[in-house]
């Protein structure tokens, strides 16, 4: 559960430790990418060699860009919850902060508590102006999160190939509106994450 590595931060909730991937985390996230239904709206479910090449998308971003999306730890059982965070892939409507969680653990939250220090994240240390989540019009629980973190359906769009099969609608909020629902006066007034 702890970070093996540098090259990005540790965030932290009261449930919940999201850092960086490490090569010891490819079992256990290929088998959240491989049940059909967490899948189910985002691709389908990807066998080992697919999970594998996806895995190595996540550190990729690190790498390239400086940020990427998290893994997601329960604090109490050290089990990968799932995945959270930016991402910004050519092609894409805006820059977005996506989620994957377990299926084991949907309906406790998690999604809404690690997507709320990642929406902190990308404001307060990215400096992003506006947030998008493309989401498939089926998907009405990642729809209802979309809306509670204050996002609003702003257009639909096509995923750049090759997914150009993909059609997603997509959500979007400004940096000053998450900011207005947050009553942030400065990060360092709430402890979201620790600094790199």
């Amino acid at each position: 559960m702890q970070p093996p590595n540098s090259f990005g931060p540790t965030l932290e909730t009261a449930r919940l430790i999201l850092r960086p991937p490490a090569r010891q985390d490819f079992d256990a996230l290929a088998d959240i990418l491989s049940d059909a239904e967490t899948m189910r709206f985002l691709g389908g479910p990807l066998e080992r060699p697919a999970a594998w090449r996806n895995f190595e998308s996540l550190f990729g971003g690190w790498a390239l860009l400086g940020f990427g999306m998290f893994l997601v730890f329960d604090k109490d059982s050290g089990t990968l919850v799932g995945r959270v965070g930016p991402l910004k892939p050519e092609g894409h409507p805006g820059p977005e902060v996506g989620w994957i969680i377990r299926r084991s653990c949907w309906r406790r939250g998690y999604a809404k508590e690690a997507a709320t220090v990642c929406l902190d994240y990308v404001f307060d240390t990215l400096g992003w102006t506006h947030v998008v989540h493309c989401i498939a019009a089926e998907n009405q629980s990642s729809i209802g999160l979309a809306r509670h973190l204050g996002s609003v359906r702003i257009g639909e769009t096509d995923l750049p190939p090759p997914l150009q099969h993909v059609h997603l609608d997509v959500y979007s909020q400004a940096r000053d509106d998450w900011r207005a629902r947050r009553k942030i006066v400065s990060p360092q007034t709430r402890r979201a994450y620790s600094p790199e």
